[in-house]
């Protein structure tokens, strides 16, 4: 896929899915932004990449001050954005009856709120026919244990982008959602013990963990004129853990 002078901004673009998708987008010819809260971690991704069409911007997503940077950051180029990737998130896992406030705020923050004013704040930089992707996760319609919070950020945020999709249609922007299934990174090492992360990989149809490349390619294709008459939906990639775990 071509994606030659387009212009991209990734939220949470430091690591995992966020990482492989802006190496992806740079390898297909495009202008990358990527926020991150750490500067040392956005410094350590642009090394990786080590590309002039890359662009790292410190930003919090859960603070509308830090959106405001990002969007400050990308209008300093007088173009118009033709794909946002909000992709930003967190997570916290554990039963109900041990959830703190703090947790509770931090990820709806960050999964949620972030996502929205991103969206809001970039909206006037959207190219008419230009694309949008929410990073969800399987986790929106599952049930699994400890993740009541986390799973309600997502189911939140499903919604959101299906409005999207309808309000923005007149300018032609198409907004998706894609849900990873276990995924192999940082940010599950983070927060699975590698025991569970077997279990994981267990519980889909193909038995494994999947790889951040893989998401990032089913971005790329959302993104992609590929996709023109995709617009309001849900792609699942999950390798099968919604249907093997029915059986």
């Amino acid at each position: 896929m071509d994606f030659t002078n387009k212009n991209v901004v990734i939220t949470g673009g430091t690591s995992g899915i966020g990482l492989a998708t802006a190496k992806a987008f740079i390898s297909a010819g495009a202008n990358v932004w990527i926020t991150g809260r750490n500067a040392d971690n956005l410094q350590k991704a642009s090394t990786e990449i080590n590309n002039p069409r890359l662009t790292t911007v410190v930003s919090d997503t859960s603070k509308l001050s830090d959106i405001s940077i990002l969007e400050q950051a990308f209008s300093k180029n007088g173009n118009k954005l033709d794909v946002l990737f909000l992709n930003a998130a967190i997570g916290a896992f554990e039963p109900i009856e041990s959830v703190t406030e703090a947790n509770f705020d931090a990820q709806f923050n960050t999964n949620v709120k972030g996502h929205f004013f991103t969206l809001q704040k970039l909206l006037p930089h959207l190219a008419d026919g230009s694309s949008v992707v929410f990073t969800s996760s399987s986790a929106a319609s599952a049930a699994n244990l400890g993740a009541s919070v986390y799973s309600a950020t997502k189911g939140a945020l499903n919604k959101i982008a299906q409005i999207a999709a309808n309000e923005l249609a007149p300018r032609k922007i198409r907004v998706n959602i894609i849900s990873p299934g276990p995924i192999a990174t940082p940010g599950l090492d983070s927060v699975v013990p590698v025991d569970a992360q077997a279990f994981l990989a267990g519980a889909t149809a193909l038995q494994r963990l999947g790889h951040p490349d893989e998401i990032a390619k089913t971005v790329l294709f959302l993104a992609s004129d590929a996709a023109s008459f995709i617009s309001g939906t849900e792609v699942t990639v999950d390798g099968g853990y919604h249907s093997y775990a029915l059986k």
